[in-house]
């Protein structure tokens, strides 16, 4: 009877340890402090998951299996599972980063890991800095530096950010019916140095993405702690200052707090001085109330001014009646500032699941002089406009997330809700004499517009296959009140759009990982357009899709291609320097990515991007189907160094052909090719930097424009290439005190 009752136990135990079971984590760094997005890989069931922002998991395993533990900066740990009902907790120790860790695995996004990759090894020396680490992104800046930057992304000249949505730490960047143009989008806000990890797609396929996602989207995350408090100044040509300041405040497991100032001045390289400065204000406080919920504050303000030089004609130049760096009307310039709070709550729930919780609020003030036209409209005042508004952001969002696992498959449900409203007041375009002067009011009103979405989204992991079907809801509600009427009214629309999206992955081996992504996305019109054509052309859709491969030959060598294809129901040339905007009907865009990530030598990154696009308007004869400043192909490339003795080097290059300017291909921008070098020493306690920007000082323009204009010795207009020069050979350096 016992040794039955016996074999019956240890048959039990048997089937107990035979079957799956749910293993509780967490993983920490050495001073006990959680790490979120730690890979926990399966390498026996095929299976992964990532730890949440406690650094807490749940994986499905069964006595045998082998766990490995990455983290990009961290060393690889493995640990074999000897009891499924143990919790378990792993602590990580720092370690330079390494392509080795990549991992190229079913239902792991290696181009995420990439991008952390880029992070860690490529410079970051300014916010205009920070967009260029999307591969592929190109920007331009033609104010003075604080205005925000031109954007250029497969085949769209993006102007401001009317195609790629941008966030930081989930606030929203772009503006929706700014006084400028259509999702003008102002990153100058965020210090470089706070930054932590960049998520950024291509195309419109991310369930959680709404407004302004059809070229892509790009979310900024800043850090949540700091290693170290720290002084830095800057100083360099052009009358060039910079002085930062990051000062830890409370670190522990259970609480982090830091704040970070920066000010920035310089004249910049034109004959007239930009009189350019910028003071930001930073601070983060996280703290875990109970071991499920977590409350973080976010605070932050800026304030910039500026003259400008504004763009030149190139035939004034060419006569000599000014130089390069030189001015028509220097007395271009503008103002802004942004104040922001971002409350985030986050609570963890028994099943597993968690719910994210953001509230936030931004106040926001834009004044710009520009003159872009010089005498054409009034040949006695010149064509200065003023661009002017005072605006306030409201908004929330919720985020749920619950993991499932079937006998087949496991993955994860998600569901979200926003609400966004934006109040803009005094919304002002106006004719200006000397930045002192209103000569007239073309327009001049207020703008209330609301943005309610949801969407439901699922990652489902079954075998070798990774899907993610998702599907997004967007209602959109538009009012405006014009106070050059003579009496008040308020005209309103709304309109709401349904886009569904896929995306598939597929692993045929350990060292291949094949994608394919389709989906429908969007970008809103203006609201004083929405309402003064009656709801034509609101929200009209892009529709994309995306085919490419990720592999990995060898260990140090990551590789990354795709062909994608866009087709947008109606093209924005949004001209909010007169205040209109110009439908140029449907657009379609097609080309291939192509991404080299190697490490020849340990801590030497070589990284290249080549990007081609073909973009077309499908409604207009051949030969003037041309789409204006549309990049054809764009290179950029770097090799970066960091030895273990604390010595770094970084040679890096961009490239951009020439494109049309206009729609019959008959004015050209000019491309440039353009080198920057960056080299330094890290010990301890203190860092000394050099940077040289256009190392070849090479003669390049920064944005370009076909415009037509008059100068005031002219009698006719003239049609041409106008340009902002980019900046010369520039010579700055670094000195960094850590504590």
């Amino acid at each position: 009877m016992n040794k039955r009752l016996l074999f019956f136990i240890c048959l039990l135990l048997c089937v107990q340890l035979s079957v799956a079971q749910t293993l509780q984590g967490i993983i920490t760094d050495q001073e006990a402090r959680p790490i979120a997005e730690a890979q926990i890989f399966n390498q026996t069931q095929l299976d992964h998951t990532h730890s949440d922002d406690l650094g807490q998991f749940t994986l499905s395993v069964r006595q045998g299996d082998t766990l490995k533990i990455t983290h990009l900066g961290y060393e690889t740990k493995t640990h074999i599972i000897r009891n499924p009902q143990q919790s378990l907790e792993f602590i990580l120790t720092e370690k330079a980063i390494s392509l080795e860790e990549v991992i190229i695995a079913p239902h792991i996004d290696a181009l995420k890991l990439v991008a952390e990759v880029d992070i860690q090894t490529q410079p970051i020396n300014s916010s205009q800095d920070i967009l260029k680490q999307v591969p592929g992104l190109f920007i331009g800046q033609h104010a003075g530096g604080g205005k925000a930057e031109q954007i250029f992304l497969r085949g769209f000249d993006i102007d401001h950010g009317t195609d790629v949505a941008i966030s930081a730490d989930g606030l929203p960047v772009n503006m929706v019916s700014h006084a400028h143009g259509q999702g003008y989008s102002d990153l100058h806000f965020l210090i470089p140095e706070t930054l932590e990890a960049i998520d950024y797609g291509k195309g419109p396929y991310e369930g959680s993405e709404g407004n302004f996602n059809t070229a892509g989207y790009v979310n900024f995350n800043t850090k949540r702690s700091l290693n170290q408090s720290l002084l830095k100044l800057e100083t360099g040509e052009f009358n060039t200052q910079r002085l930062l300041g990051m000062f830890q405040l409370v670190d522990n497991a259970t609480q982090q707090s830091y704040v970070a100032s920066e000010y920035l001045k310089t004249d910049g390289s034109f004959e007239s001085p930009q009189n350019f400065s910028r003071l930001n204000l930073f601070g983060k406080y996280t703290t875990q109330l109970t071991e499920a919920d977590q409350l973080g504050i976010t605070l932050s303000h800026f304030t910039s001014t500026w003259d400008a030089s504004g763009q030149i004609p190139q035939r004034a130049v060419d006569s000599r009646q000014i130089t390069r760096f030189g001015a028509i009307d220097d007395t271009e310039g503008g103002t802004t500032q942004r104040s922001n709070v971002l409350i985030n709550y986050n609570t963890f729930l028994n099943n597993s699941a968690s719910l994210k919780n953001r509230v936030f609020y931004s106040h926001y003030d834009f004044e710009l002089y520009s003159n872009f036209t010089f005498f054409l409209e009034d040949p006695e005042n010149g064509d200065q406009i003023r661009q002017k508004e005072s605006r306030h952001i409201f908004g929330l969002s919720s985020e749920y997330k619950r993991p499932f696992e079937t006998p087949s498959f496991d993955g994860i449900w998600e569901a979200g809700i926003s609400l966004r409203n934006d109040r803009s007041t005094d919304n002002e375009l106006s004719r200006s004499l000397n930045r002192q002067t209103t000569l007239e009011r073309i327009q001049f009103g207020d703008i209330n517009e609301t943005n309610f979405s949801a969407y439901l989204s699922a990652d489902l992991n079954w075998g070798k296959w990774r899907l993610n079907p998702s599907v997004r809801l967007d209602y959109f509600d538009f009012q405006y009140v014009d106070k050059l009427l003579p009496t008040y009214e308020t005209k309103s629309l709304t309109k709401s759009i349904v886009s569904p999206r896929l995306k598939v992955l597929y692993q045929p081996s350990e060292s291949v990982q094949l994608f394919a992504k389709a989906g429908k996305g969007f970008h809103s019109n203006d609201t004083r357009v929405v309402v003064a054509q009656q709801g034509e052309d609101i929200l009209p859709a892009a529709y994309g899709y995306d085919l490419g491969l990720i592999w990995k030959p060898l260990p140090k060598l990551v590789v990354n291609t795709a062909f994608w294809h866009l087709f947008l129901e109606q093209e924005f040339v949004y001209v909010g320097d007169a205040g209109i905007v110009e439908p140029s009907g449907k657009t379609r865009r097609r080309g291939i990515d192509l991404g080299i990530r190697y490490e020849p030598l340990p801590q030497l990154f070589l990284n290249l991007d080549a990007n081609y696009a073909h973009a077309r308007s499908t409604e207009a004869p051949d030969g003037e189907d041309f789409i204006p400043l549309a990049p054809d192909l764009t290179i950029t490339s770097g090799l970066n160094y960091k030895h273990r003795s604390g010595f770094y080097a970084g040679l890096n290059g961009r490239y951009i052909k020439d494109r049309p300017a206009n729609e019959d291909n008959s004015i050209i921008a000019e491309g440039y090719t353009v080198f920057d070098l960056n080299l330094g020493m890290d010990w301890e306690r203190f860092s000394i930097g050099l940077e040289i920007q256009n190392l070849l000082d090479t003669d390049w323009n920064e944005t370009q424009f076909a415009t037509e204009s008059r100068l005031q010795n002219e009698l006719t207009p003239v049609e041409e290439i106008h340009f902002t020069p980019g900046t010369p050979f520039f010579l700055k350096g670094s000195l960094t005190y850590r504590f």
